[in-house]
């Protein structure tokens, strides 16, 4: 994940919660399985939860933050990059008519506008199709099995 470009704590906060039996673990459990200090452990989940990669819920009766990795993380967070494909597709849009479309600037961004339009229509689809591959994974399992039960 840091190879990637996520903070090196956050990255370890994502594996410990990924390798945890329920996906989920107090600041306390986090702080001492990884040894590194609360604040840092603050950060990395402030990190993980402005991605959407991590929520936070209380203990039942408790003061206590539990941080638990979102159902189906993996789906869930390339369906949110279609959202900002979306948002870069039009930026890019806007940057093809203000340079001109017949100038090497604009034409530049006119590919970069067909790239982003590809991407997406095959994201969609591969997302699609993930979740038909995923249904005959589980197909006859109990639902208590399945990972978004965790």
């Amino acid at each position: 994940m840091t190879e990637a470009g996520m903070q090196r704590t956050a990255s370890r906060v994502f594996a410990a919660l990924l390798a945890s039996d329920d996906a989920s673990l107090t600041s306390a459990e986090l702080s001492e399985r990884l040894s590194i200090s609360p604040a840092a452990v603050s950060g990395a989940v402030r990190y993980l939860t402005q991605v959407s990669m991590v929520s936070r819920e209380r203990d039942p009766g408790s003061r206590r933050d539990r941080y638990r990795l979102h159902n189906q993380i993996w789906y869930a967070s390339l369906t949110q990059r279609d959202s900002v494909l979306t948002r870069w597709e039009q930026a890019l849009r806007e940057g093809v008519e203000s340079l001109g479309r017949d100038t090497p600037a604009g034409a530049r961004v006119a590919e970069t506008v067909a790239f982003f339009e590809f991407l997406q229509k095959e994201l969609l689809s591969m997302l699609d199709r993930w979740k038909e591959h995923r249904e005959t994974l589980y197909q006859g399992e109990a639902s208590e099995r399945r990972p978004e039960d965790v």
